[in-house]
């Protein structure tokens, strides 16, 4: 799975209409209120939270305006197909006209609309001013990946010799260890699983060379504090990948007891996830590390085989927060069930990401998170959240309201505030056409999911335009 399609969802979201206040301020009546009393609403003797009602108006002006043109695309099953079409003919140009690498005005008009929108820049100056710029907005720092893609190891033609092998790792070394270099302590470095990382089209192990590079990395990381994730992919390579990743988890998270530096990445829609997952859990515990665990929807909804995935929307959505909960209370449900029936009832220590722009799992996680810490619990799972750049910034902003509010309640400590998250990629325009146009044939599945997202994006405008003519 590209890190990006993490977010995607198997079926499009709908809106939801009517809120009940939880905890976290941005619950849903329709799916917060469950059985299970963790998603019940704090009760009414609860101190009252200031609410900041106006989640958005952290984004400067030109942000809200070109993510609303952008969104606005998106959302129109109309104007997307031409914008795929566009994109193609950037991502794979046959003429100088079209390539923005040779086209300077073609290039400046891409760079500051859709390159902005999604991408962190083409330089280290650039990067860390991006960064910082989203930390400015309150969150603790970004998932940042390197946008060029090198095929590891999948050129299967006769001329392909060690020495390109060799220079086509030495590609993937380099730009990683630059990702590194610009990320900040605490932030997340992502890669494909496959395509950069595999000497196998089958997804077998790393080559020794790559597996060298890769142990590059983990060192870089170690010493730098930043933190490591592989995407999944799909399932006919994935669980050669899942075997290495967690060599590595092993590698990397041993060195750091409690803390977790290498990350796999689970896909809610597939219904051999809760096992996958609960097997890899009983791993790290009985290897001593701790497990780090990035939880997506899934990105290969058009091409996997179907009797892999949940038949409907709904159990995606029950698997995803039900997984979400057992982690977050370090306790095996129905749904994560234990491997044995020999296996411990409380989870080993685990540090989760939600990546996802649903935003009914980001309120329940947070709700669940927040009653925690108005109890005084402490489960030491070490929580985040991810939405990426440019998109669900309503999402990301809405939890960043949270965070404020927590400050000023009774009972809330700073330790519950959310670890939020943005997903960007870094390369030169050129380098990066091609991520944008899997962000663009992507939102062809979340169209509706778009349009929320281009709705909070006018309303957004609307209340800027009020204030500025002095209305409310």
């Amino acid at each position: 799975m590209k890190a990006a399609r993490s977010v995607r969802v198997p079926r499009t979201q709908g809106s939801a209409h009517s809120r009940t206040r939880l905890v976290s301020n941005t619950g849903s009546a329709r799916t917060s209120v469950a059985a299970n009393n963790l998603w019940q609403p704090l009760s009414s003797a609860s101190p009252p939270r200031k609410s900041l009602n106006a989640p958005l108006a952290k984004l400067p002006l030109s942000s809200v305006l070109r993510s609303l043109l952008v969104l606005s695309v998106s959302s129109s099953s109309l104007l997307l197909k031409p914008c795929i079409y566009t994109l193609s003919l950037l991502a794979h140009p046959r003429s100088a006209l079209w390539d923005v690498s040779k086209n300077p005005l073609l290039n400046a008009l891409v760079k500051h609309t859709i390159y902005k929108q999604f991408n962190a820049g083409e330089n280290k100056a650039e990067v860390q001013q991006s960064i910082q710029s989203i930390k400015d907005l309150g969150c603790r720092g970004v998932l940042l990946g390197y946008a060029r893609e090198v095929l590891v190891g999948e050129n299967q033609d006769a001329a392909y010799d060690a020495k390109a092998a060799q220079a086509e790792v030495q590609m993937w070394l380099d730009g990683t260890l630059q990702t590194v270099d610009m990320a900040q302590q605490g932030d997340f470095i992502y890669w494909n699983g496959h395509r950069r990382s595999s000497s196998s089209p089958t997804g077998g192990p790393p080559s020794p060379l790559m597996d060298s590079s890769i142990q590059k990395v983990c060192d870089l990381a170690i010493s730098r504090g930043v933190r490591l994730l592989v995407d999944a992919e799909e399932q006919a390579v994935q669980p050669g990948i899942e075997a290495w990743i967690m060599k590595y988890q092993k590698y990397c998270n041993s060195q750091t007891p409690g803390h977790a530096i290498f990350y796999g990445t689970y896909q809610g829609y597939l219904r051999s996830t809760p096992a996958t997952l609960a097997r890899h859990l009983e791993v790290a515990r009985t290897e001593g590390y701790t497990l780090g665990v990035k939880l997506v929807r899934g990105a290969y909804l058009k091409t996997e085989p179907r009797h892999l995935i949940w038949a409907e929307k709904e159990e995606t959505d029950r698997c995803y927060d039900e997984v979400v909960e057992a982690l977050l209370t370090r306790k095996y449900n129905s749904m994560l069930q234990p491997p044995t029936k020999d296996t411990p009832t409380e989870l080993p220590p685990v540090n989760v990401i939600i990546a996802t722009h649903n935003r009914d799992s980001v309120q329940k996680a947070h709700a669940l998170r927040m009653q925690q810490a108005a109890r005084g619990e402490d489960y030491g799972v070490d929580l985040s959240y991810a939405q990426l750049q440019g998109m669900a910034d309503e999402v990301s902003c809405e939890l960043l309201e949270g965070f404020e509010n927590a400050e000023n309640n009774v009972g809330i400590t700073p330790q519950a505030a959310p670890n939020v998250y943005k997903l960007l990629t870094w390369g030169s325009v050129k380098e990066c056409m091609g991520f944008l146009l899997r962000r663009a044939i992507e939102n062809t599945e979340a169209v509706g999911r778009t349009k929320d997202s281009q709705i909070a994006m006018i309303s957004e405008v609307k209340r800027r335009f009020r204030k500025a003519v002095g209305g409310n």
